[in-house]
C-alpha cells in the first residue's frame, strides 16, 4: 500500500533536496538528500540488506525535526534479561523497593519462612552455584533493599534471604524507607550492568513482575548511577539493620 507523504520543511529552495517528510498520523519521517555512495563511507555504515543512506545538513533536522524527545520503552524478554548476568563483565547492582514480590510468595523457602521464621538455603542449587563461579571470577554482585520500619514480611524474608546470597558472593545492604525518601531515591526496581546499561523492572497491580526494560543512552544510564551512588553511601550491612 502507498503511503501519503506530507512535506514537512526543506532548505533546498526550489531543488527539492534535502527535505523532511512525514507520514501523517504517525511518527515516521522520510528523510531526501544526497545518497551516500562511496563505497569506503558505506562500508562504515551498519546498514542492512535494501538500506541506504543519505547527507543532510544539520539546520534542516533543526528546522522541520521533532521538538521534544519520545520514549519509547525498549522491552526485552525474561530470557534475554536472565542472559545479561551471564554476559556481565565486572559487575551488577540492584536497587530493590517494593513491599513484596509475588514469585517470593510461591517458593517453597517462603512457606518454610511463614512457618518457622527462617529459611534452610539451599547452597548448591543452580542459582546459587552460578552466583559462586562468577563471583570467584572477581565480579560484583551488589543490592540495596529498601525496608519499610517495621518491615513487611516480604521483606523480612528477604533479609533471611540475604544470608543466602552473601554465602554465594554477594554484597546486600538495607536502607530504611524515610531514608530513602529523604534522599529522594527513586521507587523503581532496577539492575545496573557493568555501569553502561539498565534493566528496569515493571512489576503489575499484583507485584507480578510485568515487562523488563532496557536502558541503554548513556544520559539515563548516568542517573541511575547516581542513584546507586547515593544508596550504596547510605546503605548499612543487612546484618545490621534494627528496624
Amino acid at each position: 500500500m502507498t503511503r501519503k507523504l506530507w512535506k514537512v520543511g526543506t532548505n533546498s529552495g526550489n531543488d527539492g533536496c534535502p527535505t523532511l517528510y512525514t507520514e501523517p498520523g504517525t511518527d515516521t519521517y522520510v528523510v531526501q538528500g544526497n545518497p551516500v555512495t562511496d563505497h569506503a563511507e558505506v562500508a562504515q555504515l551498519d546498514l542492512a540488506d535494501g538500506e541506504a543512506a543519505v547527507t543532510v545538513p544539520r539546520e534542516l533536522l533543526a528546522n522541520f525535526g521533532p521538538r521534544g524527545p519520545v520514549h519509547v520503552p525498549k522491552l526485552i524478554s525474561f530470557e534475554d534479561f536472565s542472559g545479561m548476568f551471564a554476559k556481565l563483565q565486572h559487575s551488577a547492582w540492584r536497587l530493590e523497593t517494593r513491599r513484596r514480590y509475588a514469585s517470593d510468595e510461591a517458593t517453597d523457602t517462603y512457606a518454610q519462612f511463614l512457618a518457622e521464621g527462617r529459611v534452610d538455603w539451599d547452597l548448591d542449587d543452580p542459582w546459587c552455584a552460578g552466583r559462586r563461579e562468577q563471583s570467584a571470577l572477581g565480579k560484583r554482585f551488589e543490592r540495596v533493599r529498601i525496608l519499610d520500619e517495621p518491615p513487611t514480611v516480604g521483606q523480612r524474608y528477604l533479609l533471611d534471604n540475604a544470608r543466602r546470597n552473601t554465602e554465594v558472593g554477594e554484597d546486600i545492604r538495607v536502607l530504611a524507607r524515610a531514608r530513602a525518601d529523604e534522599l529522594g531515591l527513586p521507587r523503581e526496581d532496577f539492575w545496573v550492568f557493568d555501569a553502561r546499561v539498565v534493566a528496569l523492572l515493571h512489576h503489575d497491580d499484583a507485584d507480578n513482575l510485568a515487562t523488563v526494560e532496557l536502558i541503554t543512552s548513556p544520559v539515563e544510564v548516568l542517573r541511575y548511577a547516581q542513584v546507586r551512588e547515593a544508596a550504596w553511601h547510605f546503605a548499612v550491612p543487612y546484618d545490621q539493620f534494627s528496624g
